[in-house]
């Protein structure tokens, strides 16, 4: 099943920026993009801020039940083998 999550944020800058996580097939697939910009840009590892981010979103819909356990098992996941990398 399709998950989507959505989220817009400001920058110090002050440039706003999108971002779009989808989960499909148990894959999360990561794109943002600014105002300012036409294209998407793709992430094939994420950014540590939006897997924290994506964490705290997931959470919040899980406790409204809008989001799975499953969904919260696998960001803390791939948080943990974001870790390890680093």
């Amino acid at each position: 099943m399709r998950s989507q999550h959505i989220w817009k944020e400001k920058g110090a800058d002050g440039r706003k920026r999108e971002v779009r996580v989808t989960k499909f097939g148990g894959v999360w697939r990561f794109q943002a993009k600014y105002a300012d910009e036409l294209d998407w840009t793709y992430y094939e590892r994420p950014l540590l801020d939006d897997l924290r981010e994506l964490k705290d979103v997931v959470f919040r819909k899980y406790q409204r039940r809008r989001a799975s356990a499953e969904d919260v098992a696998s960001i803390e996941k791939l948080l943990s083998q974001y870790a390890a990398h680093e």
